[in-house]
């Protein structure tokens, strides 16, 4: 029995959204998508190989959903991918079993997470995959066990034993799948996660009148022009700190290395040392430097922020280095190798031709590069992060002009919607690169970053969206400022920079930045403030209903 693949998807969406809501309480739609669409995926996986006996990616999948996204959204993932592959496989006793497997290894992932805290390098990670594949498959020898036998232990033994083979080829497949996407996938799960993380705090009945009436004190300052002092983007990442030292996705959410490292390096093309920005007694630079660097783009990112800082990287320059295979890039990946090099040069450490031979060799023949190698779909970011690394490139500073929007921002993927961070990255190749910025077809981009800075000083990630705002302006404040990786350390603990609030020029973004932006925009923002005003009715309504959900 076979069904059509899209109702894979459909059907995955339909019943992890039940799951979903169980575990969160009213998820954002998009997560529950991010759960059936890896259900559907590890499916249509084992589906994939289906001539190859036993041989699937599956159980990669599903441990590596529970390692990025957690208990339950790893247990529906692998839950859902043994019943929907089974509509083309055939149904049976086997079903429960295998959904019961592959349920369990979602929350072995998700464990996982936590004993190593997020920092599994690639071997042990297809190692566990390994294990995990033999013992997945060891379970359907006793399920087999106990639906067809007389439930002895010698029958037990029997198909056991018989199986050891058949079991060890699953696991020799799950290792060698592991190594060759594990520490990838993780990664696009991880980031996609990141941007949609939300959290919820609840009110006890005396708070929730109070607040209701800030929020409606808010709403109203934010419909009246100039009711409030338009902010900087230094000076919104500087308010975002935590009390550990470090920024979250937005302010007020735990703190992440991927927010504080990009917040410290916008902060220090702005002049603003990571050392100096503190609050709790912690600073920003303590909060990176001692963060987990189990990943080569974590690692890269942490030695930009020390450098930026003027800290010696200590012992993560070796570290990197060892991450650079004989071919000269770091995990066969444009985007790890241009900020393997990035890294290497911030800490004066010497960049071999081999690295710098395979990073050109990869560009595409339009002029661009992708994420991972040559031949790939050319892309903005990867393209402008190349070019400050190679710090020229004739045809990649082609491409990356023609991609310009009417808008005079840059879009992601070619002809797509301008944002922030793309454009960011385009303005620090050309830059990077000796183009400069004179003569695009559509104006300056810097144009186009400044008029996506709110009244608070956060840079918007487009007209249209606005999401992890701190990651955003992190990226968007060193364009801003006109300064490509790797950073010169910064000369002050607390020093103003161009960027920061009340001094320098125009294009640092400065206090008068907001008001010129609105009235070049025009009506493209109009479509922000219905999402502000969206924003402030669903606090309003959620607040209200707090109680009645308690």
């Amino acid at each position: 029995m076979s069904w059509p693949l899209g109702a894979f998807v459909i059907f995955a969406v339909a019943l992890a959204g039940g799951f979903a809501w169980y575990e969160r309480g009213k998820p954002d739609a998009r997560v529950v998508a991010l759960v059936g669409v890896l259900a559907a995926f590890a499916a249509l996986g084992r589906i994939a190989f289906a001539p190859l006996p036993n041989v699937k990616p599956t159980t990669d999948i599903v441990l590596i959903a529970g390692y990025a996204l957690g208990g339950a959204p790893g247990f529906v993932v692998g839950a859902l991918a043994g019943l929907t592959s089974n509509f083309f496989f055939g149904q049976g006793p086997w079903t429960p079993w295998q959904m019961a497997a592959w349920g369990a290894t979602g929350m072995i992932g998700a464990g996982l997470a936590r004993i190593t805290r997020g920092r599994l390098g690639r071997w042990p990670l297809a190692l566990v995959c390994a294990i995990v594949g033999y013992a997945f498959a060891a379970i359907q020898d006793v399920g087999d066990w106990v639906t067809y036998s007389d439930h002895s232990l010698r029958q037990l033994g029997v198909y056991v034993g018989k199986g050891v083979g058949f079991d060890f080829v699953h696991a020799a497949g799950c290792l060698v799948f592991a190594l060759a996407f594990g520490p990838a996938l993780l990664r696009s799960i991880a980031r996609f996660a990141l941007r949609l993380s939300v959290a919820w705090r609840t009110l006890d009945g005396a708070a929730a009148p109070c607040v209701i009436a800030l929020a409606c004190g808010l709403a109203v300052l934010q419909l009246a022009p100039g009711a409030r002092a338009a902010g900087s983007p230094s000076g919104y990442l500087r308010s975002a700190q935590n009390g550990d030292g470090g920024l979250g996705g937005t302010p007020g959410q735990s703190s992440s290395p991927l927010f504080s490292g990009w917040a410290a390096l916008g902060l220090a093309s702005a002049g603003q040392n990571p050392a100096g920005v503190r609050r709790g007694g912690s600073s920003l630079l303590d909060y990176v430097r001692h963060s987990p660097t189990s990943d080569p783009g974590s690692l890269e990112r942490t030695i930009l922020v020390l450098r930026a800082a003027g800290a010696p990287a200590g012992g993560l320059v070796g570290t990197l280095q060892a991450e650079i295979r004989g071919n000269g890039s770091v995990s066969d990946q444009v985007n790890l190798t241009a900020f393997a090099v990035l890294a290497l040069h911030s800490a004066g450490a010497p960049v071999s031709a081999n690295t710098t031979g395979w990073l050109a060799g990869q560009e595409n023949r339009d002029g661009g590069f992708s994420f991972a190698t040559r031949g790939g779909s050319s892309d903005v970011d990867d393209t402008g992060a190349a070019l400050e690394a190679l710090r020229s490139g004739g045809h990649a500073v082609a491409f990356i002009r023609s991609q310009q929007n009417s808008d005079g921002g840059f879009p992601a993927q070619p002809g797509g919607p301008s944002n922030a961070q793309s454009t960011a990255w385009a303005v620090q190749g050309l830059i990077a690169a000796g183009a400069g910025l004179g003569g695009l077809p559509h104006g300056s981009p810097l144009d186009y970053l400044r008029s996506l800075i709110a009244a608070d000083g956060h840079v918007q990630y487009s007209h249209s969206s606005d999401q992890t705002p701190v990651w955003v302006t992190g990226q968007a404040l060193m364009a801003l400022e006109q300064k490509p990786l790797p950073l010169s350390p910064s000369a002050g603990g607390h020093g103003r920079g161009r960027g920061s609030a009340g001094g320098g020029r125009a294009r640092g973004a400065g206090a008068a930045a907001p008001r010129h932006a609105r009235r070049r925009a025009g009506v493209a923002h109009v479509p922000v403030l219905v999402q502000r005003l969206a924003t402030d009715a669903g606090l309003l309504t959620a607040l209200a209903l707090a109680p009645v959900q308690q």
